[in-house]
């Protein structure tokens, strides 16, 4: 069956922004302008198409990412365009929904609160796309809201996320009083009429504006033609550019990343958002516009390369697994090259499995279309692989690769969690079994010395919603314990020490000894195995043994007991047994050694510390400063917006457990904030003390 757009008709983009800066009613509007629904639900209602989790609903906010697909045609007698949109969740809580749908994304929309700017997760969603450096637009929302002005946003986008901010649209009065917008590219004024704005139409700008317009434009040019050599010595030359080679400069700064278009609008108004969609068409890239996706041979270990044609072997990346209640377990991938028929094998490079491709599905959100193939350039879902998670490479049998994984944040909060019943601890198992499968950010654990399960999340929010979600999904429920923070431990000195295991019971003894090395690295760096054994003084099988010990006995720090992280162990020196050495006994004396070594090398305890934007009216705010203070919160920037301060700090995530309750009363219920993680810290003597005498008892 021949596809029904080609690959450059395609457009596969997600809409990023902070939590309640208007991501889901901009997909709503979309879907709404394009046909696809009939009309535009809200969230405060539960009404939006792509919030169909019962969570979400109650929320009001985005939980899981959604993906639909649409059409859209620009002009009359235009050709339609393919867009797939991934609607993603705005609470850092649900980072990991971003993350990784970013990674598969060829564009995004970042919108922003017009009456807030630039908010914490707007600066986190952005650092993200960078990493993956993904063409973006940005869209202004809320232009009606008190205090959203031209100069500010723009001000706020410049000063916090890029330079490279330049609009292309000015907005037409505000406040109460923002009634469309001028495109500075045509040099008109847009309205919006029709009960849902979905008449757009084009009219002269008003002579109060003119000349403002005319300077916004001239910059604009001026900033495009610098990006392209035939522009800008038409540009020199004084020549009149054309509409049609503006936007295709426009487009080729975008996709490099050199140019971040600023548009504007109000969803509540129903103003801006065709143009969006012409802006998605005309400026984000199509797959084919994309660079050729890396990855390496699994067999030589060298890089390879797919374009995006239908020609290249299959390959695609699992970005997403899904517990769908009425047809099991979803996949999302996205083909980066070739075709797929459904009943076809792949192969998964990562497990070493063949799996069988039986059903292929096109999502709009909770709804399930079928289709026959994929091609390059879909995102799509499969029913029913049985070994394929996130971050996995699906290709052709014949043509293996394997491409980049997705690097997830580790989880900062941990609590403990039973069954109600003891006819509920299986069932328990299997639902967070199912759960910690579809979310690389969630982790479950046994908790070794207690016997208890230890679950371990992103924050307070996200571990309530996946115990909700085992209520509600899994007919489970647990008693959950009070949220516990996810210390690590680390080392700030290099020291070396031995480990010997020496077992003689009468026949075949045990016999393994090892000495190591440990070094600290930079913070985030993780742990490294380093084998430096010459001459066979120990035999090259036991080395992955020795290992494998020391990985165990990372999980199980010095101080109390806490992960050990940051340092590298080279196995330098040792002895062996001809006969009673076994790999048994050099995994526990590389266990051994380990311990000791750490214990050497003035070990300390990590703590999490949390990013905090908190937002208060300004008659309160020195209480909220000094109750930062009291919670060894650091104050990095303060800055006016109206009436109301902002306050960007980072703390220390033990002493923010109950913050939400605190800034109310300081407040008289105004304050808001929001908080994310950051990095880790060595934590002050007093309360590492504190924490591992807490730990023994």
């Amino acid at each position: 069956m021949p596809r029904k757009y080609p690959v450059e008709k395609y457009r596969n983009i997600g809409i990023i922004a902070h939590i309640s800066a208007g991501k889901t009613t901009t997909t709503t509007c979309i879907l709404y302008y394009t046909g696809k629904t009939y009309k535009i639900g809200t969230l405060e209602k539960g009404t939006t198409v792509m919030d169909w989790m019962v969570q979400s609903q109650e929320r009001a906010m985005t939980i899981m990412a959604a993906a639909t697909t649409c059409y859209w045609k620009i002009g009359e007698g235009g050709e339609d365009y393919q867009i797939n949109i991934i609607d993603t969740p705005g609470h850092i809580d649900f980072t990991a929904e971003v993350q990784r749908s970013l990674r598969v994304l060829d564009g995004a929309v970042v919108v922003f609160d017009g009456g807030a700017g630039v908010q914490t997760q707007s600066e986190t969603v952005w650092r993200q796309a960078d990493n993956f450096s993904v063409p973006r637009i940005c869209f202004v929302n809320k232009m009606d809201k008190m205090g959203a002005g031209f100069e500010a946003n723009l001000e706020s986008i410049r000063k916090r996320l890029t330079r490279d901010a330049f609009p292309v649209q000015l907005p037409i009065g505000q406040e109460n009083s923002f009634s469309g917008v001028i495109d500075l590219l045509k040099m008109k004024a847009l309205k919006f009429e029709g009960t849902e704005g979905e008449t757009v139409k084009e009219e002269d700008i008003t002579e109060d504006l003119k000349e403002k317009a005319k300077e916004w434009r001239d910059k604009l040019v001026e900033r495009i033609a610098a990006e392209d050599e035939e522009l800008l010595e038409k540009y020199l030359a004084g020549e009149d550019l054309p509409i049609e080679e503006l936007r295709k400069g426009l487009r080729k700064a975008v996709i490099k990343c050199r140019i971040f278009p600023v548009f504007f609008g109000s969803l509540f108004k129903r103003i801006g958002v065709q143009p969006i969609l012409d802006a998605i068409i005309y400026y984000l890239p199509s797959p084919i516009d994309m660079p050729a996706i890396k990855g390496t041979d699994p067999k030589t270990g060298e890089e390879i390369e797919r374009k995006p044609l239908d020609t290249e072997p299959f390959a695609a990346l699992s970005f997403k697994i899904q517990a769908d209640p009425y047809v099991g377990t979803l996949t999302f991938f996205r083909v980066y090259s070739g075709t797929l028929k459904r009943g076809s094998y792949v192969l998964n490079t990562l497990s070493g499995e063949k799996e069988r491709i039986g059903r292929l599905l096109r999502m709009y959100a909770a709804q399930r279309e079928e289709v026959e193939e994929a091609y390059a350039g879909d995102i799509l879902a499969t029913v029913g692989l049985k070994n394929t998670s996130t971050g996995h490479t699906l290709c052709d049998e014949a043509n293996p690769i394997v491409l980049e994984k997705i690097t997830f944040p580790e989880p900062v909060i941990a609590v403990r969690i039973e069954p109600k019943t003891k006819a509920d601890e299986e069932k328990m198992s299997f639902a967070l079994k199912k759960l910690a499968e579809e979310d690389p950010t969630f982790t479950v654990k046994g908790d070794p010395e207690t016997g208890e399960t230890i679950i371990a999340g992103m924050g307070e929010l996200h571990l309530e919603i996946l115990v909700d979600r085992m209520k509600r999904e899994f007919k489970v429920e647990g008693n959950v314990g009070r949220p516990q923070v996810a210390y690590k431990e680390t080392i700030r000195e290099s020291s070396e020490a031995e480990g010997k295991y020496i077992r003689q019971s009468g026949g075949r003894g045990q016999y393994g000894h090892v000495w190591l090395r440990v070094e600290p690295k930079n913070r985030g760096e993780g742990f490294e195995f380093i084998n430096e054994i010459k001459g066979g003084v120990i035999p090259q099988e036991y080395i992955p043994a020795v290992e494998k010990g020391i990985k165990e006995a990372l999980d199980k720090g010095v101080m109390a007991g806490y992960e050990l992280v940051d340092l590298s162990a080279t196995l330098y020196d040792g002895s062996f047994h001809e006969v009673d050495s076994s790999e048994f006994a050099f995994k526990l004396a590389g266990s051994i050694a380990l311990q000791e070594a750490v214990k050497r090398a003035k070990p300390v305890i990590l703590e999490p510390i949390m990013k905090l934007e908190v937002i208060c009216p300004a008659e309160f705010f020195g209480s909220v400063i000094g109750d930062l203070a009291a919670r060894r919160g650091k104050i990095e920037e303060t800055e006016d917006r109206g009436d109301m301060k902002i306050i960007r700090s980072k703390a220390p995530l033990a002493e923010m457990f109950g913050y939400a309750t605190t800034l109310r009363s300081l407040t008289q219920g105004r304050g808001t904030f929001t908080m994310e993680f950051d990095h880790y810290e060595e934590t002050p003597q007093s309360i590492a003390q504190e924490i591992i005498e807490g730990k023994r008892r």
